[in-house]
């Protein structure tokens, strides 16, 4: 259907917001209404609050999360078992796991997983640094905690090819997490029983 708008500012609006993912037209429409009740300088305050996510965050220099510094708190706390390293997918995942409470390692933030289909390969991804952070001898442990899918799984072979024969134990989250969902959409007392209940990793059992 096709929509007529009264003016020319609120179609360039909800065009805008319709830009964001998972925001249709409708959405969009009552978004940028909801704002135009908003006070001027309300609206102005979270224009800036986004300006300055965009160009201010930065990505930790160790973990690749999202961070306000050079290193992200959880890699600066010298109370994280720093023998620990739980590789995931992508920042959304590390909020994943810290909401359990049930890791107090360090992280690996891929930026994604490997998907052919999708022109992704182990060379677009936080691959290579992860195997030089393990190099580096400090870590004892490294944990596959990504999702269980197809790209996951190809992923997590590919880390474990990569890490043979470095002296460590790899291990992956246990499969409370339901094959086919992503991480982060899973419960909070299913991913912790995950986390505890992870066993070791292996090749043959993909």
């Amino acid at each position: 259907m096709l929509e007529h708008y009264s003016s020319e500012l609120l179609e360039h609006a909800v065009s805008a917001l319709g830009e964001l993912p998972g925001i249709g037209r409708k959405t969009a429409l009552r978004l940028a209404l909801h704002l135009l009740k908003r006070e001027p300088h309300e609206v102005e305050a979270f224009a800036r609050a986004l300006v300055r996510f965009r160009n201010d965050i930065k990505k930790c220099k160790l973990c690749h999360s999202l961070s306000d510094t050079e290193t992200c708190e959880i890699c600066s706390n010298p109370k994280r078992n720093s023998r620990q390293l739980c590789v995931v997918e992508n920042v959304r995942d590390v909020m994943a796991v810290e909401s359990t409470q049930q890791f107090s390692g360090l992280y690996h933030v891929l930026g994604g997983l490997i998907s052919p289909i999708d022109g992704i390969g182990p060379k677009d991804l936080e691959i290579e640094s992860l195997i030089e952070r393990v190099s580096s001898g400090n870590i004892e442990e490294v944990i596959l905690a990504l999702s269980p899918t197809m790209e996951g799984d190809t992923t997590a072979f590919y880390i474990a090819r990569r890490l043979e024969g470095q002296p460590v134990e790899l291990t992956t989250i246990a499969r409370g997490v339901a094959a086919g969902d992503e991480l982060e959409y899973a419960d909070e007392v299913a991913l912790g029983r995950s986390l505890t209940g992870r066993t070791a990793f292996k090749t043959n059992s993909i």
